[in-house]
Parts: structure tokens; sequence; C-alpha cells
């Protein structure tokens, strides 16, 4: 069943062919980790690979769409018969229900008058999406001898950030859909650490910072390399590495 050595630990990274989750897959691809990439798109996941591959990463396109179960038994039943067990899993797929804009411009999000059917789809993506592909990933990750479980945040989940009038987060408009849901996200990885602690499996937030990608039109400051540094990070942590945990690159944040 496993072709590949048991030395090498197996990853997977949701939403991979582009942005954050590519950052994030290549550099544990340069770490030595078979990487999958999981993409909707099975053409935009397969390009992405190839060229990880072609910078001498041990790298594989699957197709998973967290909105859609099938896909997500599937890439298990793959998963399992390919390599047998997951050490890595980095739920990175998201939206901001916005589009392509700067968080400045994200009108559609004020919660006086956003669109419920928005809300619906980003929780659909952000919070149920994980849940899908967690719970379906967990038999793998059990046979992990030292999973980790990554899920990307954002500073934007702090209600303590937030909620300062003269914080970092003042200058935003404020948020119905992207935030509350990223918030949602943090408290269920709490709620994961806590059942899956006794199993060894470590599970924390991830927050990148403001990283130049699509979903805010480009006008984020840090790299995809620097803001992928965080998730390698915690997808790395030894034994003793916190888990139930939220975190940038700098330290612990305020919930």
């Amino acid at each position: 069943m496993n072709e590949q050595p048991t030395d090498r630990k197996v990853a997977l990274v949701t939403g991979a062919n582009k942005g954050i989750g590519r950052g994030a897959a290549e550099q544990l691809a340069a770490l030595g980790m078979t990487v999958l990439v999981g993409a909707r798109d099975p053409r935009r996941g397969e390009e992405a690979a190839a060229a990880l591959r072609a910078a001498g990463g041990d790298v594989h396109a699957i197709v998973l769409d967290v909105t859609d179960r099938a896909t997500v038994q599937e890439a298990a039943r793959w998963i399992e018969e390919r390599f047998g067990r997951l050490d890595v899993l980095v739920n990175n797929a998201g939206i901001t229900g916005s589009g392509q804009v700067s968080p400045e411009d994200a009108h559609d999000q004020v919660p006086s008058t956003v669109d419920l059917d928005m809300v619906r789809a980003v929780f659909e993506t952000n919070v149920f999406g994980v849940i899908a592909v967690t719970n379906a990933m967990l038999p793998l990750l059990r046979r992990a001898p030292a999973a980790r479980v990554v899920n990307v945040s954002s500073h934007a989940a702090s209600m303590t950030l937030f909620s300062d009038p003269d914080g970092p987060m003042s200058a935003l408009l404020p948020s119905a859909a992207y935030s509350p849901s990223k918030s949602a996200l943090n408290a269920l990885t709490v709620q994961y650490a806590n059942e899956l602690r006794k199993d060894g499996v470590l599970v924390n937030a991830a927050a990148p910072g403001f990283v130049d990608t699509d979903s805010n039109n480009h006008t984020g400051f840090l790299t995809v390399a620097e803001g992928a540094k965080v998730l390698v990070r915690l997808a790395t942590l030894g034994a003793d590495g916190p888990t139930a945990g939220y975190f940038s690159e700098e330290g612990p944040l305020p919930w």
C-alpha cells in the first residue's frame, strides 16, 4: 500500500494551487515531505504540482473541493490507498466572500447590509469545509506517529484586536462574514485540539498576516513565502509543541 519510504511524511494542503497554500506546499516539499496539492480545478492543481516537482519536490495534485463531500471522501480514499496515512493536514482553502478586493473596499461585509447568502457561502468553505476535510482525514491522521493539523485563520479572527477602537484593525470595515468565519474556525480548532490531544495530534490555528494574494487584490505587504512560514512551523512541531493555540509568525495572538 505504502509506496513512499516510511520516513517520508505525507502532507495535504487544501487550496494549494496558488497563494499561501502553494507557498506552504513548496516549503513542506523542500523539507522532504510528500506533498499533496489539493485544488478544486484539476488543471490548476496539476500545473502547481508540476511546477513544484520541477523545483525538486515530491508533489502530487489531488482534486479536492472542501464544499463537495464526494471529492473529500474520494481524496481520503486515494490517500489511504496510496500512502496509508497522513502526517500533516493544512486546512488552507478559504474565501473572503467579497471576491478580489482590498479589505477597506469590502463594503458588502458591513453587518447591517450584508447578504445572508454570502455569509452562508463563506461559512460553508471556511468552517464547514474544514470539518468535512478534517473528519474525512482523521482515520489517516491517527495512523501517523505524530500528526499535525494546521487551520489557516487570520488576524481578523481576533475579537480582542477587532474590538479595540484604537487597535490595528480599526481602519478596516466591519466584517459580517469573513472575520466571524475565522473566529468560528479558531473555536473549532480548540475543540479538535482538546479531542485529539490524547492521540498525540497537535491542532493549531495560524494567522499568516497581510499577504500579497488574490483575496486582497494584492494589497498585502508580506510575500507568500513569508506568510506560509507560520503554517510550516506549526505543521512541523515537535512532540512538546503547543496545541489549541492561535499563532502568527511572531508568536501567540489574543483570541
